[in-house]
């Protein structure tokens, strides 16, 4: 059973590099050193290096004071209500493809606007977004995800092709108009096929309120990425701001790592953001405490820690405090840890080779051009957990309480199987297929109600409050549950059956990505107990809103459901006319579309 479930998850990532045939990978060979005459440092980004901007604590407009009033709770809708600033915040978009190196190793990626990562996008909370995507791709569509927003109102905005939209279609664009509905730190991303671990995604930064923490200045996005020469589903490198070394063994000359200051004495937001395909990573500074808060879009009563988890699409804001001195410098580290794949214990796919990024930060007076010779205190343990902060340290700054009769609960079965031909992961039974041509939620909106089975649909009807129970049967680590259109609570998390028991009932930690553990095993690999999480949320947010795990690689194999969210208020929804796609000579599907 464990060597067929391990060949599995072999067979898994073989299949879905399929998918990776656009971007393409350079014939390696002996080509892992550098290119002459190509730009083979990260696609020309700004992030990572010293000219890289400190962020403003809000942008300059004419409403500036409303977006400092107190006393909301801005992470639901229902909750508090949304500054109204009459202000647009405008961008351009164009996705193209080119040869990248962010760790001297060339291959094909797809960037935006010819950099990698992608330009930092900023609002006031309470401003709307108008960005122009036009897709230059030769051959694929596109479409783009505004990654943790609630979208009330517009949740044909979500940016997710085959639920609220048609692809962009190669030489086609579509522009994207939306509230910044809530507020801190984030990311948009392509949610076309797994294309966006190929380079299509960039920091999206919201300015609110900031009462539960103070400091001095912004640092700014600090993206973390696994990153592959080769297809899945071993991880080659690892990635800070779109930069790093590859690593000694593979004899290849530096190609540079991101770099930060700090002067002594100051306090430094950090945003930290996973933005990988399939990597957990395990966040220090090596000398260094870090406060966390915030998670998602949600702050936090504050609390300190030497090490910060975040799963696949999961964010969080952390203050440091600077208390080294003139002319040091110390290492910023963010480790992937053990592969899964050869250690049970792993939480990740990594090729063992560079799964550890690391980026220097110095203080005044230092030379920028030394590296730094610090260690890690950290314990091992710490990075080998595969689960996010305990329950309880994660309490919420503004408290909400959940009801504890919901309206609609429903257990969420999580295996992973053949279906004859590979093997793919089942929600309830069914793996999930998207079709491109004929949009969910466009359907919904005609009054449909019964859907095909691979388009995975949960109606939650017209309940107000509904609650799931995801359970993890599928020896394949921990998997990043993330939700479209709301911030859920997470009520419980554990191993076998939830008992019914809610941590910090009167105000449950909430956040829009929560790790599922991996399931427990025995010696031989099989898998013994499930893990849970239970999520909770107020459907108060029409929509058809995704509720996927972030995996790239799983997401693609079908680990996906839709939330049909109050189909009466729907049918009454006026939708603008979506991107379009083509009704023949559709091009190959070749995973879930997701």
């Amino acid at each position: 059973m464990a060597a067929h479930l391990l060949l599995g998850a072999l067979m898994l990532g073989s299949a879905l590099a399929i998918s990776y045939h656009k971007p393409a990978w350079i014939p390696l060979g002996d080509s892992l050193s550098p290119r002459l005459g190509q730009d083979v440092t990260n696609g020309n980004g700004v992030l990572g290096t010293l000219d890289a901007p400190r962020l403003a604590k809000f942008l300059p407009d004419t409403h500036a004071s409303r977006h400092r009033r107190k006393g909301y709770s801005p992470t639901d809708i229902g909750i508090g209500d949304v500054p109204v600033t009459g202000v647009t915040r405008y961008y351009n978009f164009t996705i193209t493809e080119q040869n990248i190196a962010p760790d001297g190793v060339v291959r094909s990626g797809m960037v935006v606007n010819g950099g990698y990562p992608g330009p930092t996008i900023e609002a006031n909370w309470g401003d709307y977004f108008e960005i122009s995507v036009v897709n230059a791709l030769p051959n694929e569509g596109t479409s783009i995800h505004w990654h943790g927003l609630i979208q009330h109102e517009t949740p044909y905005m979500d940016g997710v092709p085959g639920i609220v939209q048609c692809p962009i279609a190669p030489g086609g664009n579509f522009t994207y108009r939306f509230r910044a509905d809530l507020y801190g730190t984030s990311f948009y991303h392509s949610h076309y096929s797994a294309q966006y671990t190929g380079g299509i995604y960039g920091a999206m930064i919201i300015h609110g309120p900031t009462e539960n923490a103070q400091y001095d200045e912004d640092i700014g996005p600090v993206l973390l990425n696994d990153w592959y020469h080769l297809p899945p589903p071993q991880s080659n490198n690892n990635l800070i701001n779109g930069k790093m070394n590859v690593s000694r063994q593979r004899c290849t000359p530096n190609a540079g790592i991101s770099k930060f200051t700090f002067q002594s004495g100051k306090t430094y937001r950090l945003r930290l953001i996973n933005a990988g395909a399939e990597g957990m990573q395990k966040f220090s500074i090596d000398g260094h405490t870090m406060t966390v808060i915030a998670n998602d879009f949600v702050p936090l009563k504050p609390y300190q820690t030497d090490v910060v988890t975040l799963g696949i699409g999961q964010r969080s804001d952390i203050i440091v405090t600077a208390t080294g001195k003139a002319g040091q410098s110390y290492w910023m580290r963010s480790d992937l840890g053990l592969n899964a794949l050869s250690n049970p214990a792993g939480c990740t796919n990594n090729d063992g080779v560079s799964p550890l990024a690391l980026a220097a930060i110095y203080y005044e007076g230092a030379d920028t051009n030394s590296v730094p010779t610090t260690n890690s205190t950290v314990p091992e343990s710490s990075i080998q957990s595969c689960m996010n902060d305990p329950l309880n340290m994660t309490v919420p700054y503004y408290s909400l309480t959940p009801s504890t009769t919901p309206a609609m609960s429903q257990n969420i079965d999580i295996t992973f199987a053949s279906n004859g031909t590979n093997y793919l992961f089942y929600m309830n039974n069914s793996t999930f297929r998207a079709d491109y041509n004929d949009p969910i939620l466009l359907e919904a909106k005609l009054g449909q109600t019964v859907f095909p089975a691979e388009e995975n649909v949960i109606s939650t009807g017209n309940a107000s409050s509904v609650r799931f129970v995801l359970y993890n049967y599928a020896f394949t680590g921990a998997h990043p549950m993330h939700m479209h259109g709301h911030n859920y609570w997470v009520l419980a998390e554990g191993y076998g059956t939830w008992d019914g028991t809610v941590t910090n009932a009167g105000n449950p930690q909430r956040r829009d990505v929560q790790l599922l553990p991996p399931a427990q095993v025995n010696a031989d690999l099989v898998v013994t107990s499930p893990s849970y999480i239970v999520l909770q949320f107020n459907a108060d947010n029409p929509g058809v809103w995704p509720l996927h795990c972030h995996i790239a690689w799983h997401v693609s194999a079908g680990l996906y459901v839709s939330i049909l969210e109050n189909p009466t208020a729907i049918k009454s929804m006026h939708i603008p006319k979506p991107a379009a796609w083509t009704g023949k000579d559709v091009p190959d599907q070749i995973d879930s579309g997701l």
